[in-house]
């Protein structure tokens, strides 16, 4: 069972993990510092616990090592037990969730791995969002994607806030990081036998209902807010697809738009019903 530990300080050096998070110069989760796993809530919690990456301690308020007693069962972890207001002393601001748990990361898996052994993929490109990337997690494993490649510019989905908008997803589905220009790394999925789909709003795109998405091996390509997907990516893709929008609309959300088009993989046919434009 994880060893109970009463912190009256908010000094207190063991639960450092947790300290001073509001401060973007010291946030333990930061890849650049010391690149921690911080995991927000207890369904988020829960699913650090059930995953590979190897939980350090945990920070919370006294009824929720009640309710994560079960959790807590084989863990040799400490769960350090603080007021709430001991608790916002040391993370630096009020939490509402009222428990925290800190874990180091694991190693990335390799592309080639990954590619070898999927049938669906999401892959991103300069998604620079928190809360986008963390949305499009939670997309992905709702939707029975199998795994998210992270290309050039995209935001770090094991920061704090990514980690608790996919409700802690991003612990289980399987991701990897490709710096290389994406047009390297969409060969390579085309040369693996992925068809490549591209989502854009361009007029010349598909509409998704006409897209014959059914029964592919597709890696879904999804590019951030405001520019879109690069000319190298578009020029790299196998497919241009397109969601039809209602008149004064030029496109969804990155991650709502993704999770249309992963509906459509996972249905199995050429795509599910949506609007017509009325333009």
């Amino acid at each position: 069972m994880s060893p109970r530990v009463e912190i009256t300080d908010p000094d207190d050096p063991r639960v450092g993990d947790f300290r001073d998070l509001k401060r973007a110069d010291r946030r333990p989760d930061r890849p650049g510092g010391r690149g921690l796993v911080l995991a927000e809530g207890t369904v988020v919690v829960r699913r650090l616990l059930d995953s590979t990456y190897p939980v350090r301690g945990l920070l919370g308020v006294d009824r929720r090592y009640d309710e994560l007693a079960a959790d807590l069962a084989h863990l040799e972890a400490p769960f350090f037990v603080a007021t709430a207001e001991v608790m916002a002393q040391i993370v630096g601001f009020h939490l509402n969730r009222g428990v925290l748990a800190a874990a180091d990361r694991v190693a990335f898996p390799p592309v080639s791995g990954m590619i070898s052994t999927a049938t669906t993929l999401a892959v991103l490109e300069g998604v620079g969002d928190h809360e986008n990337i963390g949305a499009v997690f939670r997309n992905a494993a709702a939707l029975g994607i199998d795994a998210v490649l992270l290309g050039p510019g995209c935001a770090d989905p094991l920061y704090r806030r990514s980690v608790r908008v996919s409700m802690g997803t991003v612990l289980h589905v399987p991701f990897a990081v490709d710096d290389r220009p994406v047009g390297d790394l969409l060969g390579e999925l085309r040369t693996a036998g992925f068809t490549v789909v591209a989502t854009t709003p361009r007029p010349e795109a598909v509409p998704l209902a006409d897209a014959g998405l059914g029964g592919l091996r597709a890696a879904v390509l999804l590019g951030s807010e405001g520019p879109g997907l690069t000319d190298e990516a578009l020029r790299a893709a196998d497919r241009w697809v397109r969601i039809p929008m209602a008149r004064g609309v030029d496109s969804l959300n990155i991650a709502t738009a993704g999770a249309i088009v992963f509906a459509a993989l996972a249905a199995g046919a050429d795509g599910p019903v949506v609007p017509e434009s009325r333009a």
